[in-house]
């Protein structure tokens, strides 16, 4: 882990506290290399995380009082103090929501000690690169070992996922706080969210001469502004009509309203792509997965309908410039990845940059994600 991220978020709680923290817990963000909008329909997802996290610098608290404060350069943004115990839904919001809705959350499990929390990090946010729950993940592991409570990655998981739709509000799955917890350095998770079987995919795309480009569009959306929730409820009122528990078990879309038949097409063909991957990455054909990050762009694009202008334009130039596939990633329309051969790298930057001026598009922001360890103590 980034030793310099945990040190400057243990210096950053001695400037503020005076003292030391008693430890430093980080959570990274995650790139999703494909398999999107199929952990809330039971699915199959293959994400990795990346380098850049989130740090938790803490210490404990005896009056049951939860105070938060975000440290960027030398900017400081502090949240008014709470009672754990006065936790609830709406009377906390903006950043702050993110951890007191896991310190909600803990609450119910028996966690209700107060603390100091200083948070540092360098996900970008709002990029569709989970930094909410990078957060949250962070937060979650500092309280637990405040408390010096052990709980597995996957009741963490479904706490996080607890305090991001009953507190926040925001009605996600729990593919980005499953990825943050259980990813592993130099491999993508191969994740079946029913099951809740994970398998370690070795993901060296660098021996291959290639790279994950993140294509960042600095397009702001909301998950509500993106459809998220009406795509959900889609999915269920489908599966519902289907009768069947979730999309993952729908094998047609026949018979179904006009408006749902392209979301489960989408299930459907995602999931497929999502195995077919593995498949390949197992068998080391690393340029052949090229083509189903293109076929999952055109998925999301047309029969779930939540891409936009500037993923398509990101999309498109990254392959006519030499990318062996490119889709749009995360529930929010905002960043973009490409399998990149290494020797074009500049290229299909310089190709991206141009598209977006030609369209009138603010500059992207570009950088290569590298499969990266999952979240954890760091001091």
């Amino acid at each position: 882990m980034n030793s310099t991220g945990s040190n400057s978020a243990a210096e950053a709680f001695r400037r503020l506290h005076g003292t030391a923290p008693e430890g430093v817990w980080s959570a990274p963000g995650r790139v999703n290399l494909i398999g999107e909008h199929t952990d809330y329909n039971d699915g199959f997802v293959l994400p990795f995380a990346i380098p850049q996290r989130t740090w938790v610098a803490a210490a404990a608290r005896e009056d049951g009082v939860v105070r938060l404060a975000t440290v960027e350069g030398e900017e400081v943004t502090t949240a008014e103090p709470i009672r754990v115990d006065e936790l609830e839904p709406g009377n906390v919001d903006g950043w702050a929501a993110y951890p007191a809705g896991v310190a909600w959350v803990l609450r119910q499990q028996g966690v209700a000690g107060g603390a100091d929390l200083v948070i540092t990090g360098d996900v970008p946010r709002g990029a569709g690169l989970s930094s909410s729950h990078s957060l949250e993940v962070a937060s979650a592991l500092a309280l637990l070992g405040l408390s010096g409570v052990e709980a597995s990655t996957g009741d963490i998981a479904k706490w996080v996922q607890v305090a991001e739709n009953d507190f926040v509000g925001a009605p996600t799955g729990l593919l980005d706080q499953t990825a943050s917890l259980c990813c592993t350095d130099a491999h993508v998770l191969f994740l079946d969210v029913r099951s809740g079987r994970q398998v370690q995919v070795p993901f060296d795309a660098a021996r291959h001469g290639l790279e994950v480009l993140v294509i960042d569009t600095r397009v702001s959306h909301s998950l509500v502004e993106s459809g998220y929730g009406e795509r959900r409820k889609g999915c269920e009122e489908a599966a519902r009509l289907l009768g069947v528990p979730s999309l993952r078990d729908a094998v047609s879309d026949e018979g179904l309203p006009e408006e749902l038949r392209p979301l489960v097409r989408h299930q459907i063909s995602e999931n497929k792509r999502v195995r077919d991957t593995v498949e390949l990455l197992e068998q080391d054909r690393y340029e052949e997965i090229g083509p189903l990050l293109s076929a999952s762009h055109a998925s999301l694009r047309d029969d779930y309908r939540v891409s936009c202008a500037e993923l398509d334009v990101a999309a498109a130039a990254a392959e006519e410039a030499g990318a062996l596939g490119a889709r749009m990633i995360g529930g929010v329309r905002r960043s973009a990845i490409a399998l990149v051969p290494a020797r074009v790298r500049g290229e299909v930057e310089r190709r991206v940059a141009e598209a977006f001026a030609d369209n009138g598009f603010a500059a992207p922001r570009t950088f290569v994600a590298v499969p990266s360890a999952g979240a954890g103590r760091d001091l």
